[in-house]
């Protein structure tokens, strides 16, 4: 049966390249397109890997966790990088486009938000915009009843027998992460000596590189949709670069950033 597999048949190539439907005779809409799908592809890997990673990291098993994390790191890198082909697109360019997306846009990408709802970005207003698709909305609400990939780490922490306040423990997930002292001054014994807790300093610096590399592929959003419509509002109702400045202000594991001035 294998023999009949071919290149394409495996990887479901005529699916996948006739996916692209322009709506307009606009020659940048196809870049539009493949580049956005492109990333949806690279979400759904960072997910995969991360769902895994925060099972093994519940399990204090943290080696194949740190694979995982790295491998969701050089996926960031290429989403980083697809900004770097979309603003080849002009503003001429894409006026073109813009009046046929209606009222579609990345704000809307139920991937991206899972991956925040994942790291513990969490907002539970979130989910409204998907009440239309009802799976899609199970699946967000599913993950805010779950512990976030930090809210498994500080677990681990407390496990490991640092001092983690129970309200910190037994906080509802659902909810956005607070900073903690006392979470800081966990992080801070673990930078300070880190020959005695290597593995959690090691998975302290892979959580750094997400919220790195999250944080410089917000900014590259910011600064590609700045070059090409300027202060104009975004297609799904958002302030536009006013919103993702903002955005860029939200960080997942504020201890993490903290203790780097504490120690």
């Amino acid at each position: 049966m294998t023999k009949s597999v071919t290149y394409s048949s495996y990887l479901d190539l005529e699916r996948i390249l006739s996916a692209q439907h322009p709506a307009s005779d606009a020659h940048d809409e196809m870049l539009f397109i493949v580049v956005h799908q492109a990333s949806e592809l690279w979400l759904k890997l960072c997910l995969h890997e991360l769902e895994e990673a925060r099972t093994y990291i519940a399990a204090d098993t943290l080696r194949p966790a740190f694979k995982m994390l790295s491998r969701v790191a050089r996926a960031q890198n290429q989403l980083i990088s697809s900004w770097d082909v979309l603003s080849t697109m002009t503003p001429h360019d894409y006026s073109l486009v813009r009046p046929h997306l209606g009222s579609s846009s990345g704000f809307q990408s139920a991937q991206y938000r899972l991956m925040e709802f994942l790291l513990g970005g969490r907002n539970p207003d979130m989910v409204t915009m998907h009440e239309a698709t009802p799976d899609i909305a199970a699946k967000l609400t599913a993950e805010l009843d779950r512990a976030s990939l930090y809210d498994e780490a500080i677990r681990l922490l407390a496990r490991r027998g640092f001092a983690i306040p129970l309200e910190v423990l037994e906080r509802d997930v659902q909810t956005p992460w607070t900073a903690s002292a006392e979470v800081e001054a966990a992080w801070a014994d673990i930078y300070r000596d880190p020959g005695t807790y290597w593995d959690l300093y090691e998975l302290a610096e892979k959580l750094v590189d997400l919220e790195y590399h999250f944080q410089r592929w917000r900014f590259g959003h910011l600064k590609t949709v700045e070059r090409i419509i300027g202060y104009k509002k975004g297609t799904g109702g958002t302030a536009g670069v006013p919103y993702l400045e903002a955005v860029l202000k939200q960080t997942f594991f504020p201890e993490l950033l903290s203790v780097r001035t504490a120690i």
